[in-house]
């Protein structure tokens, strides 16, 4: 086993790598940008090097760096986690001439896999199944307009080079192609350097669903089970599980055996996935079809971990350090049924927009270990309660991960799971996560890739938090905060105690962008009645913490859970959330003056504008592309209007709230 490795990535990756290795007892090095200089994975190692400047191109990406770094501390491998250089060639050729292990397959194996172009040609020629499609090298757009005709709409563009859903665009008409090709081989070459890409028949309700395959250096190679990861947003991954819901024994086995093979055909060794597209067919059987092979170990890794009750990071290191497999393809088993939910900075409501902003509130569920447990969660994050979000890196906050006997019980932990999760500082996917595994698609496991498009308005449009229970639980933290006050200083009783009669106040709220006033009175014998808009109700409320409070409002009991920072109150019930904020009329009057202008909804790069100066547009229409979070946003008009001046050039770097350009209504 080694000694001192160095981890090559950031984030919960980092982190994740770094506590399997305390626990093996081997020392770890991380790598840090500007950004990270005081990231929670610098501090989960024994020791930190500086790489570079906040960009991954300036740091994670720069490969001779990390190689020196690795050299200088004694480190005799380097584990590159997922993403920036863990499917690069050049880099583990690189690291062997070093002299350094590199945690992962052979480069030649890298290579082969890398391009999705050359590795369906090579499946094709062992005989495993492809999506029918264009995978070769002419990348012209007229010729690759052709072949979508050829092969019929709706088509499939990828990246050739990557993975995640960068690159990738679903495309329905012949007449949008030449605009979303654009777009993929942009985000393509911003994201992997290779701007090359390949035009698949889109499957009808299609399923992911990918075979976790390990090799060692002595020729063997076997499956640890499968994951299905069919609920995507903008083709990413958004929960993923294990097994597969409605896979049958033979169908696993068939998947297995077609996956180790290719595996082999490679020489593989280390951690790898290999992943295909499946559909239903008329009898309920599925087939699959050969996708690509990440040549790497898996965000989702953990669902696997749960249900075979192994450590796929300890499996790396000692493969790595060329002891065999510790296990055979008999000896492998699957137990109860994970689930993996990625918990990401973005708003849902906004396209799932990426969002920036510190972590003011971080609090997560009970966290266990990696082996199945009858506790509730796992939770693997690179981040801590008052750290930031930047716009330098992709936007997961953290993977909640749970186990149950069975999937029924899963879908219950894990929702009782992002319940207990409470973010405040930026917008997140938590409460859409719930609104998913509640939903009956998923709980019924009726699943493809398009379930969150289908399910759209039990999905988005669901009832929101009563305005009056929201603003109960603010009251009665105000109050518990008063009374916590009052306590330490018996001069500031503010239980309204008058001589003669009651007394009231009003607490000035704004929810979901709308004005709230809550008028609370207290009564001569102690009681309390609550008011918004003209209605009442008895209320009373009891101190269980710091946080939570019980409330009685009208008929209704419930507890809820308030966290504050300055003017904003995030709200947390078993039946939903919300944020409040103390109403400042002045900046919905600011708010008022900027209505039309066209800004940045975070801080990005311009790629480019799709429209001149002059131009008349109307509501809706594309005008601005720009890069954040390692994806392409689109900045549609608010209104029809004539572009008046474009206020920035392509490459300009925008912060939050920046106007792009003047448009000046019609």
């Amino acid at each position: 086993m080694f000694k001192k490795i160095l981890i090559a990535n950031r984030g919960e990756i980092a982190c994740r790598v770094a506590a399997t290795a305390r626990r093996l007892g081997v020392r770890t090095v991380a790598v840090y940008s500007d950004a990270d200089a005081d990231a929670r994975h610098v501090r989960a190692c024994d020791e930190a090097v500086h790489v570079g400047g906040n960009a991954p191109r300036e740091s994670y990406l720069q490969w001779q760096r990390i190689i020196d770094a690795a050299r200088a501390t004694g480190a005799q491998a380097i584990h590159p986690g997922y993403g920036f250089l863990s499917e690069n060639e050049a880099f583990a050729r690189a690291c062997a001439d070093a002299g350094l292990v590199f945690i992962g397959p052979p480069a030649s194996a890298i290579a082969a896999m890398g391009s999705k172009s050359a590795a369906k040609a090579l499946m094709e020629k062992a005989g495993v199944p492809l999506v029918p499609g264009y995978h070769g090298g002419d990348n012209t757009p007229a010729f690759l307009a052709a072949q979508a005709s050829k092969i019929g709409y709706p088509v499939l563009i990828k990246a050739s080079a990557g993975g995640g859903g960068k690159g990738m665009r679903r495309v329905d008409r012949a007449e949008d192609f030449e605009a979303a090709l654009a777009s993929c081989q942009r985000e393509a070459q911003a994201s992997f350097g290779n701007a090359h890409v390949l035009v698949e028949r889109y499957v009808t309700r299609p399923r992911h669903i990918e075979i976790q395959v390990f090799g060692d250096s002595y020729g063997h190679v076997i499956y640890l089970g499968e994951r299905d990861c069919s609920v995507q947003r903008r083709h990413q991954k958004v929960l993923e599980e294990s097994p597969a819901p409605g896979l049958s024994a033979a169908r696993r086995a068939e998947m297995g055996a077609a996956a180790v093979a290719a595996a082999k055909a490679v020489g593989y060794v280390g951690a790898g996935t290999v992943e295909f597209v499946a559909e239903e067919l008329d009898d309920g059987d599925i087939r699959a079809y050969f996708m690509e092979m990440n040549t790497r170990l898996q965000v989702e890794h953990p669902v696997t971990e749960a249900v075979t009750g192994l450590d796929l990071v300890e499996w790396q290191l000692r493969v790595a350090s060329g002891e065999p497999l510790p296990l055979t393809q008999d000896q492998v088993t699957l137990r109860g049924h994970a689930i993996e939910a990625r918990i990401c900075a973005e708003n849902p409501g906004a396209d799932f927009l990426p969002a920036t902003g510190t972590l003011h509130v971080a609090r997560w569920p009970e966290h266990v270990a990696f082996t199945r447990s009858e506790t509730l969660a796992r939770v693997d994050s690179g981040v801590r309660e008052g750290d930031a979000i930047s716009p330098h890196y992709d936007s997961m906050i953290a993977k909640l991960i749970v186990w149950g006997e069975t999937r029924e019980q899963a879908l219950a932990r894990l929702d009782a799971a992002l319940q207990a999760t409470h973010i405040l500082g930026l917008a997140t996917n938590v409460a859409f996560l719930r609104r998913v595994v509640t939903s009956h698609a998923f709980a019924t496991a009726d699943l493809d890739t398009a379930l969150i498009q289908r399910e759209h308005a039990a999905l988005f449009e669901a009832a929101p938090l009563p305005p009056e229970v929201a603003a109960g639980a603010v009251a009665a933290h105000v109050l518990a905060m008063e009374a916590a006050l009052e306590d330490a200083d018996p001069w500031s009783r503010r239980d309204g105690w008058r001589l003669h009669g009651g007394a009231a106040r009003l607490l000035h709220l704004e929810h979901q962008g709308q004005p709230l006033l809550l008028r609370l009175e207290r009564r001569h014998d102690g009681s309390m009645r609550i008011g918004i808009g003209g209605q009442h109700w008895p209320f009373a409320t009891r101190a269980l913490g710091e946080s939570r409070h019980e409330l009685q409002l009208g008929e209704a009991r419930l507890t809820a859970t308030v966290h504050a920072h300055g003017e904003a109150y995030a709200v947390f019930t078993a039946t939903g959330s919300a944020l409040l904020s103390d109403h400042d009329p002045l900046r919905h009057a600011g708010a008022a003056a900027a209505e039309g202008r066209l800004t940045a909804p975070m801080p990005g790069k311009v790629v480019g504008f799709l429209a001149r100066v002059g131009d008349r547009v109307q509501r809706g229409q594309a005008l601005a592309v720009m890069e954040a979070m390692k994806m392409e946003h689109t900045i549609n008009a608010p209104h029809d209007g004539v572009v008046e001046e474009l206020l920035y050039a392509a490459g300009d770097q925008v912060v939050e709230g920046g106007e792009l350009l003047r448009l000046v209504k019609a």
